[in-house]
């Protein structure tokens, strides 16, 4: 018996495939995207303390409602924006599945969906199982900077949204202000969603402020944010997200999610809670905390051939290996992890329209001494 596959173009993800890599040819790991260093201790203890207690049992769909308090509070905080969170909030099993519901929710078969290359891999999968179909935008280096005319020039009668992603994962750039009004400004316009994957938004460097989708009123109105919280404390194997909305939205976001998972871990949102609760400033100092590793990495290649692109937000670092090589970038990255020790992830898989820039993505999420010896290898490149 035969089965159709409904994603017949999705293969291994390019993350996945680059780990296998590294694990296979012994390289250093600065491709996938997660922290080497430890979950907060005063959070892990939290956890263990809810199982401890027997909170092991379901939680209710939308989440503890503590904990969507909490968000809330940390919301109003960060962006000044006052919401509920029994009525905005929704904890998911991870951003992954946040985004998955968002975006069924909103497509339709025929529906068309403006995404920006380098994109995140989960995006047009998620839209081709609804029926859509994305429209890619390439964005250029060095820059990776959005141009807005070029938005407008591809919405038609079947666009239905717009996904960004800011802080931006693999560029490390940031949507500032002049594109958040410009983007508002066609949002309203052509009466589209958005779908915000904020899930670094914590994670900003050189003073620059991060241009939530929630500090704009009425773009909000019209959007699902997706956050992590995996990416904030360390905790990736944990799949914990969570997404805001409208009132409207997050009633239908939730008909969803409840046929998807249900629910997310008990004893990990009662952590979460005392988290958020009594060590507050754990997110203040996230920024400053990352940009010290993002400083050392670049300190520590700076006399390689690699010519090091900025890095404004996230956890990645992009590297232009063009005095280095001719081979292009996938074919690069395998010579790296084989040939040098050093695994990183291409950009071309994000490109499905074509790539032709010899860059690279580099995850600085490492221990200081991880990153002198890769950088060390790259150095002698």
């Amino acid at each position: 018996m035969l089965l159709n596959s409904k994603l017949a173009n999705v293969g291994t993800s390019i993350f996945t495939e680059m780990t296998l890599l590294a694990k296979k040819t012994g390289a250093i790991n600065l491709s996938q995207g997660f922290p080497e260093f430890e979950t907060p201790n005063y959070l892990k203890q939290a956890v263990i303390d809810a199982i401890q207690d027997g909170k092991n049992q379901y939680p209710p769909s939308p989440g503890i409602p503590e904990l969507l308090e909490e968000i809330a509070f940390l919301i109003d905080r960060q962006y000044h924006k006052k919401l509920i969170g029994s009525e905005n909030i929704t904890i998911t099993s991870g951003a992954t599945e946040a985004l998955f519901v968002a975006l069924q929710l909103v497509v339709s078969k025929g529906d068309e969906v403006i995404i920006f290359d380098p994109a995140y891999d989960a995006y047009e999968p998620v839209v081709e199982l609804a029926g859509g179909k994305c429209v890619h935008i390439g964005l250029d280096a060095p820059t990776y900077k959005v141009d807005w005319d070029l938005v407008v020039n591809n919405i038609n009668s079947k666009t239905k949204a717009i996904v960004i992603n800011s802080p931006h994962n693999p560029t490390g750039t940031l949507l500032n202000r002049d594109d958040m009004l410009a983007l508002q400004k066609i949002v309203l316009k052509h009466q589209l969603f958005v779908i915000s994957d904020e899930v670094y938004e914590f994670i900003t460097f050189d003073g620059e402020q991060h241009e939530s989708v929630l500090r704009y009123p009425k773009l909000f109105e019209r959007s699902f944010v997706v956050s992590s919280f995996g990416k904030t404390f360390h905790c990736t194997g944990w799949k914990m997200g969570y997404c805001t909305a409208p009132e409207a939205f997050t009633e239908e976001f939730r008909k969803l999610h409840q046929f998807v998972t249900f629910t997310s871990s008990t004893p990990n949102q009662y952590g979460l809670i005392e988290m958020l609760k009594h060590q507050p400033q754990y997110i203040g100092e996230l920024s400053s905390f990352y940009q010290e590793k993002r400083d050392y990495l670049v300190k520590a290649l700076s006399t390689s051939k690699l010519k090091i692109l900025p890095a404004k937000g996230t956890y990645f670092l992009l590297a232009d290996y063009s005095e280095i090589s001719d081979l292009k970038d996938k074919e690069f990255c395998y010579w790296l992890a084989e040939e040098v020790g050093v695994a990183a992830v291409p950009l071309s898989p994000f490109y499905p329209k074509g790539y032709a820039d010899k860059v690279i993505r580099l995850c600085f999420a490492k221990h200081e001494e991880t990153l002198k010896m890769a950088a060390e290898k790259l150095c002698g490149l």
